[in-house]
């Protein structure tokens, strides 16, 4: 089964704004690829807030593809997946509106939240936010870099996997009462 971390940066406070987006690919309890794309937002609107929090500018993206040819580059991988977000609530609302705006079908897939299973898996953190996290597993990022948070998801997904000795990330859910979305 193929399970792939995702996440994604916006340029505002629309959810369909995306203009990064970074997979990690999960295979045999280790991150075996991991790859970034710059997306360009059909409007080119970047709010203050947002380039501070990850960076990314207008000019960054300018002659980046918009988000159906850079997500089709990833179909076949994604068709059928497992995905994994850490708060996935916003990940894959992003994706979503994203999908809505150019009027595009919704993938088949599953996807799991790693900040709801590290709530359950690891309830004595004062708290689960991603860079958190990564300190406690001693693996260093830059967060809010869209690649980087999902090598990190993906990661902590794999010790999540390990402390409740689940086969593969895709069985966590189930050893901690949990059920997987799909998408």
């Amino acid at each position: 089964m193929k399970t792939i971390a995702i996440d994604f940066e916006t340029a505002n406070e629309q959810r369909g704004s995306a203009c990064s987006v970074g997979l990690a690919w999960i295979e045999e309890g280790r991150v075996t690829r991991v790859e970034e794309r710059l997306i360009r937002p059909r409007d080119m609107r970047f709010s203050g807030m947002n380039i501070a929090i990850h960076g990314i500018r207008p000019e960054h993206v300018e002659d980046a593809p918009e988000f159906p040819e850079v997500m089709d580059e990833f179909h076949d991988d994604i068709r059928g997946a497992t995905m994994i977000a850490h708060n996935a609530a916003f990940d894959f609302s992003v994706w979503r509106a994203s999908l809505d705006l150019y009027r595009q079908s919704y993938p088949e897939l599953t996807y799991l939240c790693s900040l709801k299973m590290a709530q359950r898996i690891w309830p004595h953190f004062l708290s689960h936010r991603l860079n958190l996290i990564a300190e406690h597993l001693g693996l260093r990022f830059m967060h809010h870099n869209a690649a980087e948070d999902a090598a990190v998801c993906a990661a902590a997904a794999i010790e999540m996997a390990k402390a409740v000795k689940a086969r593969a990330v895709e069985a966590i859910p189930a050893l901690i009462g949990m059920t997987r979305r799909g998408g």
